[in-house]
Parts: C-alpha cells; sequence; structure tokens
C-alpha cells in the first residue's frame, strides 16, 4: 500500500459515531447531537496514534434503503457503503443499551463479505455492569466485540491500539508524510458558502468530479464543512462545501449552530469564497449579509449565480442589476452564472480563479504604489490640506497597504484613493485593506 490508510466508522442513526470520532480526535470537530440523522456526509479526519497516521471517515448512519431512491436517507446510506468498500479498516459501532436492532443485524451482513478488517465497537459501556451484554454482539459474526464509553473516553485507547497493530502496511505514505502536508499547505482553499439550499453540494460535487456531499431537496442537508483536494492547471486547489448559513435569530438548533461555526470558520481559513446564490429567488438580505461577512474576513469573492437555465431571458438583465445594486459593496466581484446540476458554465470558474488568485498574493513595489498615489493626489487634492505623503504595501492575502499622512484623512477620501489603486493596478475584485498612520504617532 502506497497511501495514507483509511479507517471508516460506520453504524445505524444514533449509536454514538461522531461521539467516538471526537474523542480520538480529541476535540468536537464532528458536530454531535442525541438524536438521530445529524451527520450526513463522510467527514475526513487526519489521526496520528503511537506514530502511526490514518484517515478516520465520520459517517452518516445507515438505514436500509426505502423504495424512494432519491431519498436523503438513501443517500446519507449510500455514503455509508461507500465509505465501507474503501476503508481499509472499518470501525462498527453499536449501543449495548439497546442491544442488536435489524439495522445492526444488515449492516453486519454488508460488512462479513468484506476482506479488510472490521472491529464491533459496543458503545455506551459506561461502567462494568454493562459489559456483560456487549458478549450478545458475538452473534453478528464479527468476531469479539470491543468495549468503549465514547463520551467517557473509556477503551479508546485499547480500541486505538487494536486500530494501528491492524493497519495495512504502508511503504511510502510515513516517509513522505512531511512532503504531503507542505502540499497542502500550498493549496488554494475555496470556500463554498450561501443559503441554505441553493445548489453548494451540488457544485461542489461537480467541481470535485465526486458525490462526496449529500445532495437532497431539504434546506440544510450539509452539517459540517467538507473539503477535498482536487489537482488542477492552477495547482492543488482545496474546495470546501459548507452548511448553509441563516441568520443568527433563526439558529433554533444546537446542530445548526456548531454548523454556522464550522462554515465561518472556512471562511475564514479559505482563500477565496464562492458565493452561490439562487438565480429563481434572487440576491437576498441574507445574501447581503454573508457578502459583508465575507467581506470583512478579507476574502476575494467569486458571485456564483445557480440555477440560471430557469430563469427566463426578460429576469437575468434584472437579475445581473440587482447583484451590482445589493453587492455593490464589493467592489465589482466576478459574477459565474451556472447551473450546476447539468455543470453548464462551470468550465469558466477556473480562469476567474486564476485570476483572482494572482490578485491576492500580488506585491506591488513601493515605487510604483507611491506614483498612483501621488497622482491621484494632484487629480483630486484632499479637503483641508490633509496628504498621504508615503505609502508601502505591507503585505499580501489580501493585499495591504499603509499610508503614512501628515493629518487625519477623511476615510471617503480614502476609499478614492483605494479605488485608483484598484483600477491602476488592475485588482479588479481583490479585496484591499488600507492603513492609515499619523507621521506624528
Amino acid at each position: 500500500m502506497t497511501g495514507t490508510p483509511v479507517v471508516a466508522v460506520v453504524g445505524r442513526p444514533n449509536v454514538g459515531k461522531s461521539t467516538l470520532v471526537n474523542r480520538i480526535l480529541g476535540g468536537r470537530q464532528a458536530i454531535v447531537e442525541e438524536k438521530p440523522g445529524v451527520t450526513r456526509d463522510r467527514n475526513d479526519f487526519q489521526v496520528q496514534w503511537a506514530g502511526r497516521d490514518f484517515i478516520l471517515v465520520d459517517t452518516g448512519g445507515w438505514l436500509p434503503k426505502s423504495k424512494d431512491d432519491v431519498g436523503l436517507d438513501n443517500k446519507i446510506t449510500e455514503q455509508s457503503e461507500r465509505a465501507i468498500r474503501e476503508a481499509d479498516l472499518v470501525l462498527f459501532v453499536v449501543d449495548v443499551r439497546v442491544g442488536i436492532t435489524t439495522e445492526d443485524s444488515l449492516i453486519a451482513e454488508i460488512l462479513r463479505v468484506r476482506s479488510n478488517p472490521t472491529y464491533v465497537v459496543v458503545n455506551k459501556v459506561d461502567d462494568p455492569s454493562h459489559e456483560t451484554s456487549m458478549w450478545d454482539f458475538m452473534s453478528l459474526g464479527l468476531g469479539e466485540p470491543n468495549p468503549v464509553s465514547a463520551l467517557h473516553g473509556r477503551g479508546t485507547a485499547n480500541l486505538l491500539d487494536i486500530v494501528i497493530n491492524n493497519l495495512p502496511d504502508v511503504i511510502e505514505s510515513q516517509i513522505n508524510e512531511p512532503e504531503k502536508v507542505e502540499e497542502s499547505e500550498k493549496s488554494i482553499g475555496v470556500a463554498i458558502v450561501g443559503r441554505p439550499n441553493v445548489g453548494k453540494s451540488t457544485l461542489f460535487n461537480k467541481l470535485i468530479g465526486d458525490e462526496r456531499s449529500v445532495v437532497h431537496d431539504e434546506a440544510g442537508t450539509t452539517r459540517d464543512a467538507i473539503d477535498t483536494i482536487v489537482e488542477t492547471e492552477l495547482g492543488p486547489i482545496r474546495f470546501v462545501d459548507t452548511a448553509g448559513m441563516r441568520r443568527k435569530a433563526r439558529i433554533t438548533e444546537d446542530t445548526e449552530f456548531y454548523s454556522l461555526v464550522r462554515a465561518l470558520n472556512a471562511i475564514d481559513k479559505a482563500d477565496i469564497a464562492l458565493l452561490v446564490i439562487d438565480s429563481t429567488i434572487g440576491v437576498t438580505h441574507q445574501d447581503q449579509r454573508l457578502s459583508e461577512r465575507i467581506d470583512g474576513a478579507g476574502c476575494p469573492i467569486v458571485v456564483v449565480l445557480n440555477k440560471w437555465e430557469l430563469v427566463d431571458a426578460d429576469e437575468r438583465d434584472f437579475l445581473v442589476d440587482q447583484v451590482e445594486v445589493k453587492l455593490g459593496f464589493l467592489a465589482n466581484p466576478p459574477v459565474l452564472k451556472i447551473t450546476a446540476l447539468s455543470g453548464k458554465g462551470i468550465h469558466r470558474l477556473f480562469p476567474i480563479l486564476s485570476e483572482t488568485i494572482s490578485g491576492y498574493h500580488r506585491r506591488i513595489p513601493t515605487r510604483e504604489v507611491n506614483l498612483i498615489i501621488n497622482r491621484a493626489q494632484v487629480a483630486h487634492p484632499a479637503p483641508g490640506g490633509a496628504r498621504v505623503l508615503y505609502a508601502t504595501q505591507g503585505s499580501t492575502e489580501p493585499p495591504t497597504f499603509t499610508f503614512f499622512v501628515n493629518r487625519k484623512i477623511h476615510r471617503t477620501y480614502v476609499r478614492y484613493l483605494e479605488n485608483q489603486l484598484r483600477e491602476h493596478l488592475d485588482l479588479g475584485s481583490v479585496p484591499i485593506k488600507i492603513r492609515v498612520r499619523n507621521r506624528n504617532d
């Protein structure tokens, strides 16, 4: 084997899979709530134990497929079964307090035909009095059960020892791991954000060429931020699918709160954000609020008008004007018109990303910056004798400029100078940060 081993955590809903994942990770990275169906996508996490690295995959709860083959439960089950097929080792989580259910038996049937190792993890064995009941799970035909209490951490260290002792041999991955980390750090982060049910996961799956996120016509299907690195002509790009973000006043569940936190964290870490808007609805107040949040993070924005083919020709011009008016504070962001379901128009995204990335990382010579500022001040002097004496670019990502002034300068004039820099440096929609320093400070 030449890649990092994959360990999948599977089981029916609400047996504690995500709690076990969080216990192994040592933090609340997978969303956990005491009700079934919280985890819906496959979430991958890097884990190291006793010097061995592996990828831990948290999955949604497996349920028997219904006749409605497009239902959400069916899609979650398909993701879980795919994780089973692709894993080098499976941890099958069951609930000692409930005992063996019909769903447990059906999952066991799938797992018994696997050639790779499978271990039954009997969860919620919070004290020795529960250990007697765990032996009932021997009847699943998957070997001796392993008792744990994911909530309290009991037995998880022993379980991890079993995992690393039964992982396939790795020839290259451990040796080359530092190089892989370095490559990951160099990847471009592209966060796909937007309100619930605008087509973010559909776009994500098209971009990575894989059914990675569960897509269904139910608002809020994605709960975690899911990311995948894709090799492109621009280099490695890390696409991040995030949960649909609503106003905090409308967030009534703990699950939605943690989904929002993860989405906002994804924005803060991203190099570029794709703001997906439903063309059949237009730009909403929530779209404006999201744009402000992204812009405040200094992240370049590409506005993606999804479901474009569903909009009448007469309404398209109105929609473009609406973007210009309602999102005018974004300094002319690129607007991409696509239909994620069919893939139409998505190919135009990569040239836009290339241009935006170039501007985001661009460093301008100090001489050129001062030449633009001086010409702008000659054309339109600042009121009250205020003047920028010297300007320099302090950093990139986004381009950040410092103006050294002789006295307080009005913010509208600073905005004028910012626009001059943007225009003459061809920075397009890339955010610009301006810091003003008085020479006497």
